[in-house]
């Protein structure tokens, strides 16, 4: 692919989806939006048209091409790397009261919303076939993960492993993925009435849900960002998805997959990271700055790497 071509066809999968992020934090600050509005639509996706998204794009999908055992084992293997190697920087770097808001802000991505809406820009169907499989994979990581090393360094919140347990089996993201998968291996073919009402939802799911991430972004938050922010942004876009696609090109990882691969290990950080430290009583504004910083510098980051990796003809 030529270079012009190249950078085009880069932006033509990265704007949309970053131009919704902005018309959510725009609709937020001149008052058509507000966090009631957020906290429900958040809600409404999260439970509904998300899932509805992800089990549909798995039904509909060709399943010989979307379970790919060796994505999904090197995605889930890289990413509890990337996890200890971040926490392991946060060690030598960076104050012990800050390390599990580092190490998690370090190596949680966006994946069901940002990384979801590029993987479906980018291939289509398929992309959302094999992100669903993937973002419903690392979902379990993720949130095993991030409530370990908090509860590790707080003081007044232990870890119940118990709760999180039944939250994950209860998780609808979750859910839907292991419900559809036998169902595309099964060959049932759903009424018609049911695939169009579940499409009606599902194409609610991306825009909504990059509305609201944009409708919770503070400037200001921005303007208050700490080297330890900054340091743990640098981690997240820059280093995580740099040896992430330098182990999958030595595993022979190429094509569609290694893009989505890309897309995914370079999202920005997760809004449910913000959540989680108030939840553990940590620096959610050190949270806040990470996804922020994060959010506008991947519009960056993932053009210019989607924009090589096609310009060199991997994906």
């Amino acid at each position: 692919m030529g270079l012009l071509a190249a950078f085009t066809h880069t932006l033509e999968i990265t704007l949309p989806v970053f131009l919704m992020v902005f018309l959510g934090l725009g609709l937020k600050r001149i008052g058509w939006i507000d966090a009631h509005f957020i906290t429900t639509a958040s809600m409404l996706v999260f439970k509904v048209t998300m899932p509805a998204l992800l089990f549909l794009s798995i039904v509909k999908a060709d399943l010989n091409r979307a379970l790919q055992p060796e994505l999904i084992g090197y995605f889930i293997g890289y990413t509890v790397l990337s996890f200890f190697l971040a926490w392991a920087w946060a060690v030598w770097r960076h104050p012990r009261i800050e390390r599990g808001i580092f190490t998690q802000g370090a190596f949680r991505a966006n994946n069901g919303i940002v990384g979801l809406a590029l993987a479906a820009g980018q291939y289509g169907d398929y992309g959302l076939s094999v992100g669903g499989v993937l973002a419903g994979a690392v979902i379990v990581i993720y949130n095993v993960f991030s409530v370990f090393i908090l509860s590790f360094y707080s003081d007044q919140i232990t870890t119940d492993f118990r709760s999180l347990a039944k939250n994950l089996a209860k998780n609808p993201l979750i859910l839907s993925v292991v419900f559809a998968i036998p169902v595309a291996l099964s060959g049932i073919e759903l009424p018609g009435w049911a695939m169009t009402s579940g499409g009606y939802l599902a194409g609610m799911s991306l825009p909504l849900g990059l509305i609201c991430i944009g409708g919770t972004l503070s400037v200001s938050a921005f303007k208050r960002s700490s080297s330890i922010a900054l340091d743990a942004s640098l981690w997240k876009l820059v280093w995580v998805p740099l040896f992430g696609i330098a182990g999958a090109l030595a595993m022979g990882i190429h094509g569609p997959a290694l893009g989505i691969l890309f897309l995914y290990l370079g999202c920005p950080g997760a809004a449910a990271s913000f959540v989680m430290a108030k939840a553990f009583k940590a620096n959610d504004k050190l949270a806040a700055n990470i996804i922020v910083i994060t959010t506008f510098a991947s519009m960056f980051t993932l053009s210019l790497g989607l924009f090589l990796l096609k310009w060199l003809a991997l994906v």
